[in-house]
């Protein structure tokens, strides 16, 4: 079903989140209302596994919608933010059977993000209408070099923000009057956590690893460590494997240097002079810079510009450190905040409009190690 351009189109967009559910309406790009929709972690914990929040969270969106006195029936297509599918390349993909199947079984993972296309497949069932899913999280479009480590049989996959940095990539094209497949960009989604990317022409060709553990300094994540040290604080006792996870993983980065992952205050906190927060807050930041001149080397030079965007990219001391380390590589060009909802709308209007291929998810991984290398 293709719309034509006299017509709006009007975009649910879901987004289910550890504890809570995003949502927002769209006429095609303009934003009726959005709502986070607020879940206690006592209220989930009753379910059990997440696969059984489906129904109360497929609840709570409807409610969500009356409240704010919008008809199901007059949404044109329902899009979730895909979760629990094997690797695939980057677009909007149609909630087949298939990516519902595998949604469901959480096939490459448990996450709440895994309940978005269930729920938007329910409501375009019920009225009769389109579901898809825009740039997942397992979006893997890394070239083969990327994927190689110095240890046979560990490789390199790719975990991004893939949803808000193929968005940003887009509107700084749209910007420009450029085509996203024409140019070369490094991108740096700057939040809690942290992918810097590579995209080549379209593709996503290198990254660091948001999930198992790569990259720089962010406020929860420690980034790069030195792997005997931390072979050493795993064999020390002192640790389960759950709790070191969590030390590197969710408690890491800043919030293990000063207990908390407030930013705003240890950027004070630098700016004011104090010596610790300020030799932290630096290096986090030298770290991001170095990971933007490797994503340069990704691409050979051949930089058309570096992106900034994420919370983080709100902070001007954060920003002008950045372009006094990076900006000789291309101009720097600062898009603050994320644009979820709004990227996983406009997916869906590209594919509706036409300008878009909906892609068929085939439940084949884009990758599954080297042929003749075990």
């Amino acid at each position: 079903m293709v719309m034509t351009m006299a017509v709006k189109i009007r975009v649910l967009a879901i987004n289910p989140g550890s504890t809570s559910t995003k949502i927002a309406l769209f006429d095609d790009y303009d934003e009726l209302f959005s709502k986070s929709i607020n879940h206690s972690q006592d209220e989930l914990n009753t379910y059990g596994e997440i696969i059984n929040q489906l129904d109360y969270r497929t609840e709570t969106v409807g409610k969500a919608m009356d409240e704010k006195g919008y008809s199901m029936e007059d949404v044109d297509v329902f899009v979730g933010r895909g979760g629990g599918l094997l690797s695939l390349t980057g677009g909007t993909y149609d909630v087949s059977e298939l990516l519902a199947q595998h949604a469901r079984i959480g096939t490459a993972g448990q996450h709440p993000a895994q309940l978005a296309p269930l729920i938007a497949r329910q409501f375009a069932d019920r009225f009769g209408k389109r579901a898809v899913v825009v740039n997942p999280p397992s979006v893997d479009e890394f070239c083969d070099v990327a994927r190689v480590t110095g240890v046979k049989g560990v490789y390199r996959q790719s975990h991004i923000h893939a949803l808000n940095q193929k968005e940003v990539a887009l509107r700084f094209c749209a910007s420009r009057g450029l085509r996203y497949d024409d140019v070369n960009l490094v991108i740096c989604h700057l939040g809690g956590g942290i992918s810097i990317t590579a995209h080549e022409k379209g593709k996503m060709i290198d990254s660091n690893d948001i999930i198992k553990g790569s990259g720089p300094m962010t406020p929860t994540r420690a980034g790069d460590l030195p792997y005997i040290k931390v072979l050493d604080l795993a064999y020390s006792g002192e640790y389960t494997k759950s709790e070191l996870t969590d030390k590197l993983n969710i408690n890491g980065g800043v919030a293990d240097h000063f207990g908390t992952a407030d930013l705003l205050d240890i950027e004070k906190r630098a700016i004011a002079g104090e010596k610790y927060p300020k030799v932290i807050f630096d290096g986090m930041i030298y770290q991001n810079a170095k990971y933007v001149g490797a994503m340069a080397v990704a691409l050979k030079g051949k930089v058309d510009a570096i992106i900034l965007t994420g919370g983080i990219s709100r902070g001007k001391y954060f920003t002008d450190k950045m372009k006094e380390y990076a900006g000789w590589i291309a101009e720097i060009v600062i898009m603050p905040g994320e644009f979820e909802l709004e990227a996983l709308a406009a997916g869906a209007v590209r594919v509706m409009r036409g300008e878009e291929e909906l892609k068929t998810y085939t439940g084949i991984p884009v990758w599954d190690g080297f042929e003749g290398v075990s």
